[in-house]
C-alpha cells in the first residue's frame, strides 16, 4: 500500500532532533525520500543511517544563504527536484521587551526567520520547475499570541507566519501549484523546550496524557500535522495557520 507522500522528495531542516526528527521518521514511513539537514552532524548522520537508503543527511546552517544554495543544488543533482520542504530549524531564547538584547533579537530573526525566507525562496525555484510542491513552515503559538517573557522569539515566529501567507499568495497568483502553510505548536516536549522548564521539573508531568488541561504534547503530534499538510490530502489548504497546542490558544482568550 502506497504511503501518503509516496516517492516524494522531502527536505527537513533541523531534522536531527525534536519535532524535526519525528517529522523525518513519519515522512519516511509514509514513503518519502527524506533529506535531513542540521548543524548537528553526528545526530543527523545517525538518524539517516537508521532510516536507511531512503534518507540522506547534509550538514546545513539554515541561516546561511550559501548553505542553502549548496543544499538546493545537491538536492536537484541527486533527486531532480524537491516536492516537500519543512522549514523546522529554530532556536528559543527567553527575554521580555525590557530584558532581551538586540543581539538576542537579531540572532532569533536570523535563525528562525531568515532561514525560512531562504528556504522558501530556494524551494519555490525547485518546485516550480517540478510543477508542484508543499512548503510547511514551523512557527509557534507564540507567533499568534503574545508571550511576555519571550518577546523576540514571538517576533521571529510571527514573521514566519506573515511570510508564509505572502509565499502562499505569490504562488497562487502565479498558478505554481505550490502550497505554503504554517504549523503553530505549543508546549512540545523537545530538548529545546525542556531546557526552558525550571530545574527539577519533569516536563512529562504536564502532558495532555496526564491531564487534558495541561499543554504539553509530543513531537509526533506536531509531525503528524506537518505530514498532513505536506500530503496531497491537504491539496486545497494553502496559507493556513494550523495550531497544535492542546487548546492552549483558545483557553487564553
Amino acid at each position: 500500500m502506497a504511503g501518503r507522500v509516496q516517492d516524494k522528495i522531502a527536505l527537513v531542516t533541523g531534522g536531527a532532533s525534536g519535532v524535526g526528527r519525528a517529522t523525518v521518521h513519519q515522512l519516511a514511513r509514509e514513503g518519502a525520500r527524506v533529506v535531513i539537514t542540521d548543524i548537528n552532524e553526528e545526530a543527523g548522520r545517525a538518524l539517516a543511517a537508521g532510516i536507511g537508503s531512503e534518507a540522506l543527511f547534509l550538514r546545513h546552517d539554515a541561516a546561511v544563504e550559501a548553505d542553502w544554495k549548496r543544499v538546493a543544488a545537491e538536492v536537484e543533482a541527486r533527486f531532480g527536484g524537491l516536492d516537500i520542504l519543512v522549514n523546522n530549524a529554530g532556536i528559543l531564547l527567553k527575554g521580555s521587551i525590557e530584558e532581551a538584547s538586540l543581539d538576542d533579537w537579531q540572532r532569533l530573526m536570523r535563525v528562525n526567520a531568515d532561514s525560512v525566507f531562504l528556504g522558501c525562496r530556494e524551494a519555490v525555484a525547485l518546485m516550480k520547475a517540478r510543477g508542484a510542491g508543499a512548503i510547511v513552515n514551523m512557527s509557534s503559538i507564540a507567533g499568534l499570541a503574545g508571550k511576555d517573557d519571550y518577546a523576540a522569539y514571538c517576533g521571529s515566529k510571527g514573521a514566519i507566519a506573515a511570510l508564509s501567507r505572502a509565499v502562499a499568495a505569490h504562488c497562487r497568483r502565479r498558478k505554481y501549484r505550490i502550497r505554503c502553510n504554517t504549523v503553530h505548536p505549543d508546549g512540545v516536549l523537545t530538548p529545546m523546550s525542556a531546557a526552558a522548564y525550571p530545574p527539577g521539573i519533569d516536563p512529562a508531568r504536564f502532558t495532555i496524557d496526564v491531564d487534558p488541561m495541561f499543554r504539553a504534547c509530543l513531537p509526533e503530534d506536531v509531525a503528524a500535522a506537518v505530514v498532513f499538510l505536506a500530503s496531497d490530502e491537504a491539496r486545497a489548504i494553502n496559507g493556513m495557520e494550523l495550531r497544535v497546542d492542546s487548546g492552549q490558544f483558545v483557553m487564553s482568550v
